[in-house]
């Protein structure tokens, strides 16, 4: 595959995280509904994938295909992979991070692909991956597993409601024609 990495726009998108998501990142585990409220400000966030080097045997699955793909590809493999950690249980997490400081924090060599939280729920299916690791490295890691992200891979995001609670958002597709 061949692809274009995310280079930040300084009049657009530096790669700063959203304080208000580190925010909710460092409450996830206060309990009551800070967990929920965490997952939704990642729903509405833009997330950073880091993708590195593809080993030459890696499978064509592993690449990423985000905002940037042109669809050709050049060669058997993957270009460039996501980035799998593997807990001591065997179980593997696709990593993300929410501003390239996290991002640099935890692996200067990896290059950042511009995401959204649907997007790496998808490429935890692809990939055969269990959970999603929000910046592994600080300052708030949280871990999102299922049925979270089952839901979030359908496209689906999770919202806080006007009457309280949350529900899940998404596009449905054109209505039926009445033809």
């Amino acid at each position: 595959m061949r692809s274009t990495p995310w280079q930040p726009d300084a009049d657009v998108d530096r790669g700063d995280a959203d304080p208000a998501v580190r925010r909710a990142l460092a409450s996830a585990y206060d309990g009551e509904d800070a967990y929920a409220r965490a997952v939704a400000a990642l729903c509405a966030a833009r997330l950073i994938l880091p993708t590195v080097p593809a080993p030459p045997e890696a499978e064509p699955g592993a690449s990423s295909r985000h905002d940037h793909d042109d669809g050709r590809t050049d060669g058997p493999g993957p270009e460039m992979a996501v980035v799998q950690l593997r807990a001591a249980t065997g179980q593997k997490a696709v990593a993300v991070f929410t501003g390239t400081d996290a991002l640099q924090a935890w692996r200067a060599d990896a290059r950042p692909v511009r995401c959204t939280l649907d997007d790496v729920a998808a490429t935890v299916r692809e990939t055969g991956s269990a959970a999603i690791l929000v910046d592994v490295a600080g300052p708030h890691p949280v871990v999102i597993e299922e049925p979270l992200v089952g839901e979030l891979a359908q496209g689906h995001r999770l919202v806080a409601l006007r009457e309280g609670g949350f529900g899940w958002l998404w596009l449905a597709g054109p209505p039926p024609s009445d033809s």
